[in-house]
């Protein structure tokens, strides 16, 4: 039987899908000392700071949550959308770093 401590430490680990590395990105990460996630789409803001608290060891000092819409895709005659999906953008507190090469 599972606990309750190892269900949410899953489910923390789930929460974080990618980091999104992009020119504005970068640009803000640069500008500001924050970074981007791409994260779940069903994921709090409580749930996205200790997701990478907990996988990357730093401090977090506050979140911003943007849902992006999917982009409208057409091949020939047929027309798709792509999933809609969401990004976490992330500030540390001051001193923190997080260092993607060592976190792997």
């Amino acid at each position: 039987m599972m606990t309750a401590i190892t269900k949410t430490q899953d489910r923390l680990l789930q929460v974080i899908l990618a980091p999104q590395i992009t020119e504005k990105a970068t640009y803000i990460a640069d500008k500001h000392q924050q970074i981007a996630f791409r994260v779940r789409t069903d994921a709090t803001k409580p749930e996205i700071k200790a997701a990478v608290e907990l996988v990357f060891k730093v401090e977090v000092e506050k979140v911003a949550v943007i849902n992006v819409g999917g982009k409208v895709k057409r091949a020939g005659k047929s027309v798709g959308k792509r999933k809609d999906w969401k990004k976490a953008y992330v500030s540390l507190k001051p001193g923190q770093e997080i260092n993607f090469a060592a976190a792997e």
